[in-house]
């Protein structure tokens, strides 16, 4: 093994966590690895202090949380400065990207929890004598097992509603980004949620295993194959699971796009945290009339793109985890191999000390190569020519995934069209990752992209248990169904299924 290889792949310490800044490769941190014991206790811990959180009215969680958001807000700096050290993020990107969201999000979930868990009517359509309701209830303790891309928002933030709903909350960071999420809890705790309410338990996978045997319920955001062990082993207690479980985003650029726009979309989306994104624009497809043009667009924004390190005035800062430079550098290889042309970038970038990846753009692109078929979750952009919009929406579903995609074209009814056939959990008209700002509106995968939804209505109710109360209204002695039967009934029976149930009101009327 290389000197290069050994300080990508430092020695593993079962019981120790050692963080490392991607941009420098420096040591950023150590700290222990949780063990199963670890885990159940921070269970524990977390129901009794779900008793006394669950019997708050929302406006009392509302509250905390909103001087949780304070918290936020004053600490920043000292947000940013771990965020940056642990992912090598650009300071507009943890700003504007992490802790707005965050930020944003409490004050969603705080004032919308009540309406989106309020007992719900529900009319019966025969038995007029009872009024129904149903009613949402928490789990207890929900466990949230976070990726390493986002270390703040997809812990913290994914934290929020499940917090809304009256629950504790422990979470599993990634090893490679503990501390976004460990100092967010010491801000949640010091803003006064209740001791014990929100716990950060760093570990490996095992301390994943671990939590998914002793939560009420486990929300995932990681691979395909992490997520299948997730749900086996969730599936043993029948505990509920959400898995979000990253994309091949498919971007289709038709001939009447504005193509200024298009280009400018294509580069952010697909660059945005160095393409590390679970919904960036995983692949291209232009038809045509437009293609040169719009490859010629790419190339030129890319160009001027600057990548480095997190406090300089960059746009794109480092990879976070080695093993993912790895295949993002087997990927374009594979490419080139077979036939693709790197017009920009296809290296690391040879200037810069740590796990920088250049932007990169390749054409002569087909189906057979892993850069359109595999999740990438890299700086790199894949531009395949293709000869209609039906074309371009085969080869869009022609995959596992199906988390976002988007339609680029000056005719939006047309391309709503056309949305309503693509294989995804979410589709944007002439934009693409902003589905996930809107918190309103429900987000998730379908095929091996996911199970659940986040955000909306959805995304507080599954961290509920839903119960139907029914109350009779006329309080008689006894119901037409009890006991005990006689034949008078058993013919009233028979006379009312073709009333009521006989297509036609003319066959109806016969009996």
């Amino acid at each position: 093994m290389t000197e290069a290889a050994v300080a990508l792949h430092p020695p593993r310490k079962q019981d120790v966590i050692q963080v490392r800044n991607p941009a420098t490769l420096e040591l950023v941190a150590e700290i222990p690895a949780v063990d199963e014991a670890g885990v159940r206790e921070a269970v524990a811990r977390g129901r009794e202090a779900q008793a006394v959180w669950a019997a708050m009215t929302f406006t009392e969680r509302g509250r905390l949380l909103r001087r949780f958001r304070d918290a936020i807000v004053d600490h920043r700096d000292r947000l940013a400065e771990v965020i940056a050290a642990e992912t090598g993020k650009p300071r507009a990107d943890i700003y504007g990207g992490e802790l707005m969201y965050v930020c944003d999000a409490i004050g969603f979930w705080a004032k919308n929890a009540a309406a989106y868990l309020a007992d719900q009517k529900i009319t019966p359509h025969l038995l007029k004598t009872k009024r129904v309701y149903s009613t949402y209830h928490p789990l207890g303790v929900v466990g949230i097992i976070g990726p390493w891309n986002f270390p703040f928002i997809l812990t913290i933030g994914e934290a929020l509603p499940a917090l809304m709903a009256g629950n504790a909350v422990v979470i599993k960071p990634s090893e490679v980004t503990p501390r976004s999420a460990m100092v967010g809890a010491e801000l949640a705790a010091e803003a006064g949620l209740p001791e014990h309410l929100l716990q950060v338990i760093p570990g490996y996978g095992e301390t994943g295993s671990y939590l998914v045997d002793y939560a009420d319920m486990i929300c995932f955001t990681g691979s395909v194959e992490t997520g299948r062990k997730v749900a086996e082993r969730a599936a043993r207690r029948l505990i509920p699971v959400t898995l979000e479980l990253g994309g091949k985003d498919p971007m289709i650029v038709l001939r009447d796009a504005d193509l200024d726009r298009a280009a400018n979309g294509c580069v952010w989306g697909a660059l945005f945290n160095a393409g590390q994104v679970c919904m960036s624009v995983e692949r291209v497809y232009v038809e045509a009339p437009v293609y040169d043009a719009f490859v010629s667009k790419v190339v030129e924004k890319v160009r001027r793109l600057r990548q480095g390190l997190s406090h300089q005035d960059v746009d794109i800062g480092p990879m976070t985890f080695p093993p993912q430079l790895e295949k993002v550098e087997r990927h374009v290889q594979e490419a080139r191999a077979k036939g693709a042309t790197v017009l920009v970038g296809g290296r690391r970038n040879p200037n810069l000390p740590g796990l920088f990846y250049e932007p990169t753009v390749l054409t002569n692109v087909t189906h057979e190569m892993a850069i359109m078929r595999e999740e990438t979750f890299g700086p790199v952009i894949p531009i395949m020519k293709v000869a209609d919009a039906e074309e371009a929406l085969r080869l869009a579903n022609d995959s596992p995934y199906g988390l976002t995609a988007s339609i680029w074209t000056k005719d939006k009814e047309r391309g709503q069209v056309l949305a309503r056939r693509i294989e995804a959990g979410a589709v944007c008209v002439n934009d693409c990752l902003v589905n996930f700002a809107i918190t309103e509106a429900p987000m998730g995968g379908v095929k091996h992209s996911g199970i659940g939804r986040r955000h909306g209505a959805e995304g507080i109710r599954k961290f509920c248990q839903q119960r139907t109360v029914v109350v009779d209204r006329l309080a008689t002695k006894s119901e037409i169904n009890w006991y005990p039967s006689s034949p008078r009934r058993t013919a009233l029976f028979r006379r009312l299924l073709p009333l009521l149930y006989r297509s036609g009101w003319r066959n109806k009327l016969r009996g």
